[in-house]
Order: C-alpha cells, then sequence, then structure tokens
C-alpha cells in the first residue's frame, strides 16, 4: 500500500467515525434555526395576511424583510453545517434571497403583478435549493419536511407568476405561503430531535 492510499484510507476511517458527532452537533444547531423559522413565518403570514390587499408601506416592508430573514437563516445555516458538505447552495440562496429583497423593492413602484413575479420567480428558486440541501442531508435525518416544502415552494412559485396575471391579483396568496413552509420547518425541527441527541 502507498502512502497516498494509506493517507486516503486514514482520512475515511476518520470521516466515518467523526460523522455522527457532527451529524449530532449539526442537528441540534439546524433544529434550532428551524424553531426560529417557523415562528417567524408565522407571525410574518399573520401581519401580513392583515394588509395583502393592498401594496402599503407595511405590505412592501414586510415583503422586503421576508427574504432578508431568509438571508440571515442560510448564513446561519452555513456557518452550522459546514462539517457535513459543501455550502455552495446556501450560498446562492444568499445571493438570490438579497437580489430578492432589491427586486421586490424596485417592483413595488410598479404594482402587485410585478412584486408577484419577483416573489414567484424567488420561490421557485428558494425551493429547488432547498429541496436540493434536503436530499443531500437524508443522511442526518429529519429532511423529508424540507424536501417536500422545497417541491411545494416551487409549485407556489409557478402559480405567483400567473396569478400575476390575473385580472385584480392580490398578495394574499403570497402572505399563506408563509404558513405551510413555517410549518414544515416544526415538522423537521422535531423530526431533528432524535438526529441532535446522536441517535
Amino acid at each position: 500500500m502507498t502512502a497516498t492510499e494509506r493517507s486516503f484510507y486514514l482520512r475515511t476511517i476518520v470521516t466515518t467515525l467523526a460523522a455522527p458527532g457532527i451529524f449530532s452537533t449539526t442537528a441540534s444547531a439546524l433544529r434550532r434555526l428551524y424553531f426560529v423559522r417557523f415562528a417567524f413565518a408565522i407571525v410574518w403570514a399573520l401581519v401580513m395576511l392583515t394588509t395583502a390587499s393592498e401594496l402599503g408601506p407595511l405590505a412592501v416592508t414586510l415583503l422586503v424583510l421576508y427574504p432578508l430573514f431568509d438571508v440571515a437563516a442560510a448564513v446561519i445555516d452555513a456557518r452550522s453545517s459546514r462539517g457535513t458538505g459543501s455550502p455552495v447552495l446556501l450560498y446562492v440562496n444568499i445571493a438570490v434571497s438579497l437580489l430578492t429583497a432589491i427586486g421586490v423593492a424596485i417592483a413595488s413602484t410598479s404594482g402587485i403583478p410585478s412584486v408577484l413575479r419577483v416573489w414567484g420567480a424567488w420561490a421557485i428558486v428558494a425551493g429547488l435549493v432547498q429541496l436540493i440541501v434536503g436530499v443531500t442531508r437524508r443522511e442526518m435525518g429529519g429532511q423529508w419536511p424540507m424536501i417536500i416544502s422545497g417541491a411545494i415552494s416551487v409549485l407556489a412559485g409557478g402559480s405567483f407568476v400567473v396569478m400575476a396575471g390575473a385580472d385584480d391579483p392580490t398578495l394574499t396568496n403570497a402572505a399563506g405561503y408563509a404558513i405551510p413552509g413555517g410549518i414544515f420547518f416544526l415538522i423537521s425541527a422535531f423530526r431533528l430531535g432524535r438526529a441532535a441527541k446522536g441517535n
């Protein structure tokens, strides 16, 4: 056996032995993050539903705040899960969500249809990222809710784009979009409890 082969096998053994501890630490951090994301999504949706019929200052502020919160969550996620895989997709999500916040602010000057198109495009891309990240983390456990949520987000995003062409579009469905997402975060948080205990 060559020195290179010995080095490879040693790295493999160390990685295999360390994986349960890494998964446990990451699962614990993600669990806390998912509880926060659930609470934020529900509160945001309830407030947003009160102003979804028009594009006033409060609605615009909330629509810009949501992707910015997603940026913060993705940053925490990337820092918490460094040992479980590449965070490239999370960095993509950070960039896309930042552009979305700017895009929504600009689109709000043109009316609800423009906002729905930006929101829909973001939901599609963010959903794809969430789905793929969930698939890559299946070994950790508790990721099926994230995979399903990502798929639903893609479908919802497409519906927002279609709704933008309606005769009298509103932001009600965009507000409601956060509720199932929040519930899936809560389910995933509970399911991650086992992984967080290292079982």
